[in-house]
């Protein structure tokens, strides 16, 4: 009876933590490289909104956007945006009402950092707690400590606007609604994600079904 009771807790102790761990990471599909309108027209449709419509993004629409954003485009591990040095210093949060996740490119998933809903700290703007998604650019700056704080500062936010704006072109294609935003406070967000000492939040950006 004893070794009966002993097999039924640790089959229950794995269970238990294979299921945490499915709600830890997302595996998300594989993205999507193919159609989606002109570059040209994107360019000429690339606009600012700030209304959205709070239906959650398919994880195919999570997978593009995330893959355009910053993805992996090459065997060799580059990205959709270039990096100074390479460095691919630029972390990618997402904020959702389910919690807070991180886009791991190598492995196409998001991996579930904190499962608070924290889209309202991530701007001032009223709109940032309802949208499906609110997007945190974090530079990692242990992978710039080689340059110098000049450089760190003028190179981290010309990766961050490279990424920004393939967000945006997405957007374009897809009919998606999108704001860039530095309209944070970054000491309480920074407390709110649990952020380390050396990661500098950049920028945020909302995405969403316009309303």
């Amino acid at each position: 009876m004893k070794s009966l009771f002993v097999y039924l807790f640790s089959s229950l102790f794995a269970f238990s933590s294979l299921c945490l761990g499915q709600e830890k990471a997302i595996q998300l599909p594989n993205p999507d490289t193919t159609g989606g309108k002109p570059l040209m027209q994107c360019l000429k449709e690339r606009r600012t909104v700030r209304s959205f419509d709070s239906k959650p993004l398919p994880q195919q629409v999570l997978s593009n956007l995330l893959w355009a954003a910053f993805g992996i485009n090459r065997p060799d591990g580059h990205r959709t945006a270039p990096s100074a040095m390479n460095w691919q210093e630029i972390e990618i949060y997402v904020a959702m009402k389910n919690g807070l996740y991180l886009y791991n490119a190598q492995s196409n998933t998001m991996e579930q950092v904190l499962k608070d809903d924290i889209r309202e700290k991530t701007g001032v703007q009223s709109f940032v707690k309802d949208a499906p998604i609110d997007i945190v650019y974090v530079a990692d700056m242990s992978k710039t400590s080689r340059a110098s704080k000049e450089d760190q500062t003028f190179y981290t936010a010309a990766d961050c606007g490279l990424i920004v704006q393939n967000v945006y072109l997405y957007c374009a294609s897809e009919g998606l609604a999108c704001v860039v935003r530095g309209s944070i406070d970054r000491a309480a967000l920074t407390k709110a994600m649990n952020l380390r000492g050396n990661q500098k939040i950049m920028l945020s950006q909302t995405v969403g079904y316009p309303k």
